[in-house]
């Protein structure tokens, strides 16, 4: 029997979503050429997309449980659990860091280490016995993103956060495997960021406590890339974390969601019709990749009450080259009360910059803005290197 128009142009869809899904993440369709700059108008009806999405059954996760747990201070515990809340199955843990791997320049190289080393951590990172000092009295968690690892998401930005004289800290977090509804991604050792949002930015509230707890400090500051942005953004609205982040710096971030050039769009709009298009996508790519798409129920409930929250200092990073988080305008922020925002687009400045949504966390202007961020009066001047893409690191 021959298939209806429908159901082929339905196929071609899904297709399309995967496929431009498993090369954004992994850096395959990076675009040469930035997409014209949207108009604010045309930003509002994206972000306003399928809002009513269609309903989800609800899902409860099941719990990691190893190490001494949260507040310990000596980073031995290794699992955090947390609950799934959207369709489909749901589960998956997150997990300290083992050893070390070496600094890389490269996105690709660090990817390729990543994949076959995937518990290390980044240089510099992971210091348990490192306590802040009065001219940096906040200890620094780093965030990887979707389908990364804590060690190729700051492989180039570690150490040198180090060296600036910052604690720093990272793990892995969204560990769910393809029953846990992490995707077919996940079957790679080194695919983490796979599970639902609001469990990872759970882990992520157990994880940054062991921080203050070991350092003795009253709050951190994070730098986040992709996932990890608006995971750590859900993180404050409404997991207690708006009393224990003073900067939230982030690069690429899908705070207000991602068209993934008008394919994901279009995926939300058959699901809002009552098609399940993302469900059977999701199966591909994972519950967070699902999460990340404009008008899902997770970006809408994370804007539902303004951008910002009070108390945070918000340092948002866009790049004219992103191909995941795209228009990449939405990835900055409106200051709500008690909250600044500082949106930067990379290239404003330094053009030579190609940095797309990977190659931005080895790139030399971006490191800059991280450390200008973190402590302005010792790094006031941001770089500006060629960043070429597919190398990073200003191509050494």
């Amino acid at each position: 029997m021959k298939r209806s128009t429908c159901g082929r142009a339905l196929g071609a869809v899904a297709v399309s979503i995967v496929s431009v899904l498993a090369m954004s993440f992994t850096g395959v369709a990076a675009q040469a050429d930035p997409a014209p700059a949207p108009t604010e108008q045309a930003l509002a009806e994206l972000i306003a997309a399928g809002r009513k999405a269609a309903p989800v059954a609800g899902g409860s996760g099941s719990a990691c449980t190893s190490g001494s747990g949260a507040g310990s201070g000596n980073g031995s515990g290794n699992c955090y659990g947390g609950s799934g809340s959207s369709s489909g199955s749901s589960g998956g843990y997150a997990s300290d860091t083992v050893g070390y791997g070496p600094p890389k320049t490269s996105w690709v190289e660090a990817f390729g280490y990543g994949l076959t080393n995937p518990d290390v951590a980044p240089p510099g990172a992971n210091d348990w016995k490192c306590k802040p000092t009065a001219e940096h009295p906040r200890p620094v968690v780093m965030l990887h993103g979707t389908w990364m690892n804590a060690y190729n998401g700051f492989a180039y930005m570690g150490q040198p956060i180090k060296d600036a004289g910052f604690c720093t800290f990272t793990f892995n977090y969204g560990r769910a495997n393809l029953v846990e509804g992490g995707g077919l991604g996940s079957v790679l050792p080194g695919v983490m960021g796979t599970g639902y949002i609001q469990d990872s930015a759970k882990q992520l509230a157990t994880f940054v406590d062991r921080v203050l707890a070991a350092t003795g400090a009253a709050e951190v500051d994070i730098v986040a890339h992709s996932q990890g942005g608006s995971m750590a953004n859900w993180y404050t609205k409404f997991e207690g974390g708006a009393a224990k982040v003073q900067n939230l710096i982030t690069y690429g971030a899908t705070h207000h969601g991602t068209s993934l050039d008008g394919i994901g769009a279009l995926g939300r709009a058959i699901n809002n019709l009552g098609i399940d298009v993302l469900g059977f996508v999701e199966i591909f790519v994972g519950h967070a990749g699902i999460q990340q798409t404009i008008g899902s129920d997770f970006v809408n409930k994370l804007n539902a009450n303004g951008d910002t929250v009070s108390g945070v200092d918000y340092t948002i990073v866009g790049t004219r080259y992103d191909e995941v988080t795209n228009p990449y305008e939405l990835t900055f922020l409106r200051a709500g009360p008690g909250a600044t925002v500082q949106n930067i687009t990379l290239q404003d400045g330094c053009e030579q910059d190609l940095s797309d949504h990977l190659m931005v966390m080895y790139s030399p202007r971006a490191l800059s803005i991280a450390l200008r961020a973190l402590d302005p009066a010792g790094h006031p001047q941001l770089e500006c290197a060629p960043n070429p893409w597919l190398i990073g690191g200003g191509g050494r």
